[in-house]
């Protein structure tokens, strides 16, 4: 069973960074698409960020730019790097994996689809 743990939220004045682990227990990167999501009180889900099980990136055009995916796959930590945030970028945000032959597409935008999650992190950025 996958299971996973971001960490690493917190409170930052806008066009500060975060960086956000995310570790994975019990399967290698290597067979799954991982991805990060974000949902803000009263918003749908958003995908942000995913890697294939190739290494290619893909990335939310609203973060493209100044968001990061990347992956450790000695450790099995997936990091999303967070640069130029803004008030906007407020959210929780959540860790997903799904095998990659269950992933049409393993892209940013479809990250909140991705069927194993965490507990969620929570992002705060002050203006």
């Amino acid at each position: 069973q996958v299971q996973l743990q971001e960490s690493g939220g917190g409170s930052v004045q806008s066009g500060g960074s975060l960086k956000l682990p995310c570790t994975a227990s019990a399967y290698t990167f290597s067979n799954y698409c991982m991805g990060w999501f974000r949902q803000a009180p009263g918003k749908e889900r958003e995908g942000v960020a995913a890697v294939d099980s190739d290494g290619s990136t893909s990335y939310a055009d609203s973060v493209k730019g100044r968001f990061t995916i990347s992956q450790n796959n000695a450790k099995n930590i997936l990091y999303l790097q967070m640069n130029s945030l803004t008030p906007e970028d407020a959210a929780m945000y959540y860790c997903a994996a799904d095998p990659v032959e269950l992933v049409a597409s393993c892209v940013g935008p479809d990250a909140s689809s991705l069927g194993y999650t965490g507990q969620g992190t929570q992002v705060t950025v002050s203006s």
